[in-house]
């Protein structure tokens, strides 16, 4: 089967409420959609949004060097699968809003045009896990209500966006941990927004926090190896975790005991897999994240996840906020935990 055309496009997509993390506020995002059609009719889609303040690059960017990329795959048979995936993986460095886009739609066509999910392609390891869900920086009342709101639909596992003022952040969880006890899992993500003795005081006056999301900023990254232990072994390490390289050197010493893998980092599917890999070879454990997404690379990053068996957390939360998604199916969300179509591709279909 060849690859007889490409489609590519931006979309700009509303969130259903802004959303606010310790250095911006977000109202909407731009999506890069990549439409792979097959000579029988059938195709693949991939979709990434970047974050420019993570990797260097935004959406717009990634869209005009996919531009230059779609007369080279064309008339490539789907099955030369491996060739294809290797030639995006050295086209687009330095590029993950690209590469994830392209990953992901040969991914879909490619299983697809065998009628197997790409879980099964993939080797599911776990059939379903929890996923947490995000509550942006807001005043304590307004984020008691959304806690309430997703408790309220089933979710026990609530991520708290911390990050602009320490004390306040260690006011905001006791209350919360106060209102709500044992009845959620609190993971907490502070965007770089703390210095070394901050995230210390933050676990000495806290209690009950499941995992802290990248504390420290990464022009600081050798303060986490000055964490004492029991602290280290509860960082999950995001924005200082970009790629491969990143991987090798994190693992090499213990500045934390938890990757946070992102595709909208890496570049999808196959880097996300490298940089698993090497985490379950130094005993790290995995967590799978998110931007604000489509549910098509959320898809594509939980069926990944379940392929490993160090992933112990899911924040794949991303798509549960846009107003309107390109695309429906892709999983079964049931009390907070997800579980992967078992349709062929990535089991998702246009609107």
């Amino acid at each position: 089967m060849i690859i007889d055309k490409i489609e590519i496009d931006t979309i700009d997509i509303d969130l259903k409420r802004p959303y606010t993390i310790a250095y911006k506020t977000t109202s909407s995002i731009k999506t890069l959609v990549v439409k792979i059609i097959l000579s029988d009719g059938s195709f693949g889609l991939g979709a990434s949004n970047i974050s420019k303040y993570v990797v260097g690059l935004d959406t717009m960017d990634s869209y005009n060097n996919s531009k230059e990329y779609i007369d080279h795959i064309k008339g490539n048979d789907i099955d030369s699968f491996w060739m294809i995936i290797n030639d995006i993986e050295n086209k687009f460095v330095g590029d993950p809003g690209s590469k994830a886009a392209f990953n992901i739609a040969i991914y879909d066509a490619f299983c697809k045009k065998h009628g197997i999910s790409i879980g099964k392609f993939l080797g599911r390891k776990i059939k379903s896990l929890p996923t947490s869900i995000t509550v942006g920086i807001k005043n304590i009342e307004q984020t008691i209500s959304e806690i309430n709101e997703y408790v309220g639909l089933g979710f026990k596992y609530i991520k708290i966006k911390l990050g602009n003022d320490v004390d306040e952040d260690i006011r905001r969880v006791n209350i919360i941990n106060e209102k709500f006890g044992n009845t959620i899992k609190i993971r907490i993500d502070a965007n770089q927004g703390w210095s070394l003795n901050d995230t210390i005081k933050f676990y000495d006056e806290t209690k009950q926090i499941e995992l802290i999301e990248q504390p420290i900023s990464v022009d600081n990254l050798n303060n986490y190896l000055k964490l004492p232990s029991k602290i280290k072994d509860k960082i999950a390490l995001d924005e200082s975790l970009v790629n491969f390289d990143d991987a090798i050197k994190l693992s090499r010493d213990n500045y934390g005991k938890i990757f946070n893998i992102k595709l909208m980092k890496c570049g999808g599917i196959t880097s996300g897999q490298q940089i698993a890999n090497q985490a379950y070879y130094n005993n790290i454990d995995l967590m799978w994240g998110c931007n604000d997404e489509s549910i098509v690379s959320i898809s594509a990053a939980l069926n990944t996840a379940l392929s490993f068996s160090n992933t112990k957390y899911l924040d794949l939360d991303g798509s549960f906020d846009l107003e309107k998604d390109i695309v429906t199916g892709g999983f079964k969300l049931k009390n907070g935990f997800l579980q992967p179509s078992d349709n062929p591709g990535l089991g998702v279909n246009l609107i």
